[in-house]
């Protein structure tokens, strides 16, 4: 099962509505801060992820922009950053 780095950013207007998405985003993310967290997922997961994300957001004051990486980049971290990686195993929980 192929994994692909998406970086998913987003702008959420109401406090009740952005605890709900972090909360959701935290479970799929491999690192990130604040209203930008890095995620591997398959195919199926984005699916899921952006299905949902839907779901919780109010369209017209919210906005969540996700962007795929290529694989064979390297992002340039700066200061205490890393790498990001695809780790060997996840756990939802």
């Amino acid at each position: 099962m192929e994994r692909t780095l998406y970086i998913i950013a987003y702008d959420i207007s109401e406090p009740s509505r952005l605890n709900r998405v972090r909360y959701f985003l935290k479970g799929y993310s491999t690192g990130g801060q604040k209203s930008v967290y890095e995620c591997f997922l398959t195919e199926g997961e984005l699916k899921f992820v952006i299905s949902n994300l839907k779901r919780l957001i109010y369209e017209v004051d919210d906005r969540v922009h996700i962007f795929r990486l290529d694989g064979r980049s390297r992002t340039i971290t700066l200061g205490i950053a890393v790498q990001p990686k695809d780790p060997e195993f996840f756990f939802f929980g």
